[in-house]
């Protein structure tokens, strides 16, 4: 990422290479938030902090998200994924957005251990009360005596793989805690060096049913979404301007403040009907900010939008009780701004 800084410095007037050190500056960050994300939540599980936020889950749904987190890594490798579904509707009581996490975490390891232009199969089907999900590939292989301690963290098959998209070490040991937490199993098979690799997960069962419709498909609509007043408050000048600029960009009229006490007071001036606000903010905190924005009249019914660096449950239960609707870990994924911008648009227009 420093590299691509010194790029784009040095390459101001070259629109190639400006693109071309912003797409490898992405892939890296993505990276990096990746593997910033595993360790907080190895931390967590091994303290007893993580929680599953169970549901009734819809198995392709979750199956869906896993690969369109994994895609990218897939396809920069040339590689061809092969995922195969049960016909019928399987629902599985459990948290999809960990389900899916476990799935990736999956798939991104058959990619990074399998050759440029391989194949990896995705296969899941109903055994009688659970579902056995099957990632297999095609690639190096896992040595006999590694197969008992695969899970381990930290472990690595082969460090001597300088991979560009290689991990610490630690994606597997999340994959066995998460399915172990909704009471399923995970287990690993290989031939051996040069014979690829095969991991079983089984999950329970909750319920299997047919749905009484047609599913309904989440297509995004082609109509412009209407312009929103939205107030930027965060102390990090270059946080708050990036934001600002981005939603400037999709049409949208924003203000901005870099403190507490100033967020109020363009709150109340200019009435917005989004507000994003960091927490730990001088003069007064986004916490003190919301309750006293939540109880201006000039801010009736006003959404409030948490950015913190901080996502534990506690974390989301004090913003909540200080009167945010939403809550967003830094660095903010900007998928999660245009669906609240969607949620917006259908319900305030």
């Amino acid at each position: 990422m420093n590299n691509g800084l010194q790029l784009m410095r040095l390459a101001a007037s070259n629109p190639a290479t400006l693109e071309h050190a912003r797409a490898m500056m992405e892939r890296q960050l993505q990276q990096m938030k990746r593997l910033v994300d595993d360790l907080m939540d190895v931390s967590r599980i091994s303290r007893n902090k993580l929680e599953l936020r169970k549901e009734f889950a819809e198995l392709a749904t979750v199956v869906n998200r896993a690969t369109e987190t994994s895609r990218p890594l897939i396809e920069a490798a040339e590689q061809e994924l092969l995922v195969s579904l049960p016909d019928e509707p399987v629902l599985i009581d459990g948290d999809p957005v960990r389900l899916a996490q476990a799935c990736s975490n999956l798939l991104n390891n058959a990619s990074k251990y399998s050759e440029k232009g391989g194949r990896i199969w995705f296969q899941a089907e109903q055994t009688g009360d659970e579902i056995v999900v099957t990632v297999r590939d095609a690639g190096i292989g896992i040595p006999a005596d590694k197969l008992p301690s695969i899970f381990d963290i930290f472990m690595q098959v082969d460090r001597s793989l300088e991979r560009s998209q290689g991990g610490l070490g630690i994606g597997l040991t999340l994959v066995r805690q998460l399915v172990q937490m909704h009471g399923g199993s995970v287990e690993v098979c290989s031939d051996g060096p040069g014979h690829g690799s095969e991991f079983i997960v089984r999950l329970p069962v909750v319920i299997v049913s047919k749905p009484s419709g047609q599913v309904k498909l989440d297509h995004k609509t082609s109509e412009a979404p209407a312009t929103a007043r939205i107030l930027v408050a965060d102390d990090n000048l270059d946080s708050a301007d990036s934001l600002s600029m981005m939603l400037e960009m999709l049409g949208h009229e924003v203000s901005s403040a870099h403190d507490g006490l100033e967020a109020l007071e363009t709150a109340k001036r200019s009435k917005p009907e989004l507000i994003f606000m960091d927490l730990g903010m001088p003069r007064m905190s986004g916490y003190d900010a919301a309750r006293l924005i939540r109880s201006a009249p000039e801010c009736n019914g006003v959404v409030l939008v948490a950015l913190t660096g901080w996502g534990q449950e506690e974390d989301r239960r004090r913003s909540l009780e200080a009167g945010f609707d939403h809550h967003i870990v830094k660095p903010i994924d900007f998928a999660i701004v245009e669906k609240l911008l969607e949620d917006l648009n259908g319900s305030h227009y």
